[in-house]
C-alpha cells in the first residue's frame, strides 16, 4: 500500500474517532442538563384545578396544592399570585415548598361564590435553575353564592345552624322547632324555616359581634304572613333588642327598622345610645322634611312601598356602618335605601348630639332584662325578661311578633362592605 493511501485511511479513522468523542461529550453534557420545570397537577382539596374547564364549587377552606415535575426553588415563589377577580385584589397567602410540591394557603378563607385567578409567572424556578417556559394561569370559583371575604360569622343553614367561618355555633338546646327548606336560589342550598310561634335559634356571646367600629350585616329573609293576623310584624332577629341590634319588619309590611347600639365619647364623656332607624320608603331626607341626619331615603311610594319587596318574597337586607365616616347605610336587593350621617346629629339649638361622637358599636344589655345571646326568629333570646308581659313581645305568647318564614345566609363583617360588593352579593343570590 502506498504511503498516500495509508495517510488517507489514518486521517479518516482519526476523524471518525474525534466525531465519536464529540458525540459522547454532547451526550454526557445533555445528561447533566437539569430537567425542565412543568406543572403536573393542581388541586384545592379534592377539586382538580388543572382541567380543561374552570373548576367550580371549591370549598372555602381549601389550601391549593401544586405539584411540579421537579423540585422547586423556594426563593422564587414570589412569582405565584392569587387574585380575586371582582376587585383585582391580591389575596394574602402563605406559600410553602416541599420538594416538587408547592402549597398555597390563603390567610383567610375564600369568599363564597367568588372567582379567583392563580398565576405562576415565568420567574418560578426549579432547584436546578430551570424556569417555567411560559406563565401558567388557572381560575376557579368557590362554593356557594357570592359573599365578600373576611366575615366574622356566617350561618348558611345547610340542614344545621352552625357558623361556617367563626365560633358562633348554637348548642342543641338553643335550637327550637327549626326545619330546613329551599333557599332563595339553587346555589344557596337550604334555608332555616321558622314556624311563627316557637321557632328560635340562640347563639351565645353575641355581644362580641358588636365589638367593632365598622360593621356590616347581610341576610336573606322571606317573611310569610301569620295565620292569626296576616299583617302582624316580624322580629326576624335580635341581640337583646335595641340594647344590641335587632331587625324588625313592621306591621302590614310597611317597612322595617334596625335599632343598633353605639358607644360615644363626647369630649371625655363616654356613654351609650341606640338609634332606631326606621325605614318606610317615603323618600324623606334632611332636605324635604325628614330627619336632619338622613342624607338619602329611597322613595318607594310609586311602586307600592316596602310591602312589594317584603311580603312573602325573598329579600336581601344589608346594613353597613362605617366608623371612620360615621355614615350608615341600608340596602335592599342590592339597592341603596337609606344613608345617614351621625356627624349631622344635633339638638334643637344646633349643638352636636352625643351620637355625633360615636366611636363604634356596643352591646349594652344587662341580665336578666336581656342576655347577650343573638336570637334568630325573635327580638331577644328566651332568657331575657324584657317585654314578657307584652302581647307582641313575650316569647311564650302566640300573639307575639315571632318571625314566620325562611332565613338564610346571615353574615357579619367587621368592615364596611362597598356598594360594588353588595351588588355582586345580591346578583349572585337573587331568586
Amino acid at each position: 500500500m502506498n504511503m498516500k493511501k495509508l495517510n488517507f485511511i489514518l486521517n479518516t479513522l482519526l476523524a471518525v474517532a474525534l466525531l465519536a468523542t464529540v458525540s459522547l461529550m454532547t451526550v454526557s453534557c445533555d445528561d447533566d442538563e437539569p430537567p425542565a420545570l412543568t406543572l403536573t397537577s393542581l388541586t384545592a382539596g379534592t377539586t382538580d384545578l388543572n382541567g380543561a374547564t374552570s373548576a367550580t364549587g371549591v370549598p372555602v377552606a381549601s389550601p391549593i396544592t401544586a405539584t411540579f415535575s421537579t423540585g422547586v426553588d423556594a426563593s422564587s415563589t414570589g412569582s405565584i399570585t392569587l387574585t380575586r377577580q371582582y376587585d383585582n385584589a391580591v389575596v394574602p397567602t402563605t406559600i410553602t415548598v416541599d420538594g416538587a410540591t408547592v402549597t398555597i394557603d390563603p390567610n383567610d378563607n375564600f369568599g363564597t361564590g367568588t372567582l379567583y385567578i392563580l398565576k405562576f409567572d415565568a420567574g418560578l424556578k426549579s432547584t436546578g435553575g430551570k424556569t417555567l417556559k411560559e406563565a401558567i394561569e388557572r381560575n376557579f370559583t368557590s362554593e356557594g353564592t357570592f359573599a365578600p371575604p373576611g366575615a366574622i360569622a356566617q350561618w348558611t343553614f345547610e340542614d344545621n345552624a352552625n357558623d361556617v367561618v367563626g365560633n358562633y355555633d348554637p348548642t342543641a338546646n338553643q335550637i327550637v322547632a327549626i326545619t330546613y327548606g329551599a333557599s332563595h336560589n339553587a346555589a344557596s342550598g337550604k334555608a332555616a324555616v321558622f314556624n311563627g310561634t316557637t321557632s328560635i335559634i340562640e347563639v351565645s356571646n353575641g355581644d362580641n359581634l358588636m365589638k367593632t367600629s365598622d360593621f356590616t350585616m347581610s341576610f336573606w329573609a322571606k317573611p310569610t304572613p301569620h295565620t292569626d293576623n296576616p299583617d302582624k310584624g316580624h322580629f326576624v332577629m335580635g341581640l337583646g333588642a335595641f340594647y344590641g341590634f335587632q331587625f324588625e319588619i313592621l306591621g302590614g309590611y310597611a317597612g322595617w327598622k334596625m335599632p343598633v347600639g353605639y358607644t360615644y365619647n363626647n369630649n371625655g364623656t363616654v356613654g351609650w345610645a341606640a338609634e332606631d332607624n326606621e325605614f318606610k320608603g317615603d323618600g324623606k331626607n334632611k332636605d324635604n322634611g325628614g330627619w336632619k341626619g338622613f342624607l338619602f331615603t329611597k322613595d318607594l311610594t310609586a311602586t307600592g312601598g316596602p310591602a312589594t319587596m317584603l311580603k312573602d318574597k325573598w329579600v336581601n337586607i344589608v346594613f353597613v356602618y362605617n366608623g371612620t365616616t360615621k355614615h350608615g347605610y341600608y340596602y335592599a336587593n342590592g339597592e341603596l335605601m337609606r344613608e345617614f350621617d351621625f356627624n349631622l346629629w344635633t339638638n334643637d339649638q344646633g349643638v352636636k348630639d352625643n351620637k355625633a361622637y360615636v366611636t363604634g358599636l356596643k352591646y349594652n344589655g344587662v341580665a336578666p332584662d336581656v342576655v347577650n345571646e343573638l336570637a334568630f326568629g325573635f327580638v331577644q333570646s328566651r332568657a331575657g325578661t324584657m317585654w314578657d308581659a307584652e302581647p307582641w313581645g313575650g316569647y311564650d305568647l302566640a300573639s307575639a311578633n315571632h318571625f314566620k318564614g325562611s332565613l338564610d345566609d346571615v353574615i357579619v363583617w367587621h368592615r364596611p362592605l362597598t356598594a360594588a360588593e353588595i351588588t355582586l352579593m345580591y346578583n349572585s343570590g337573587k331568586p
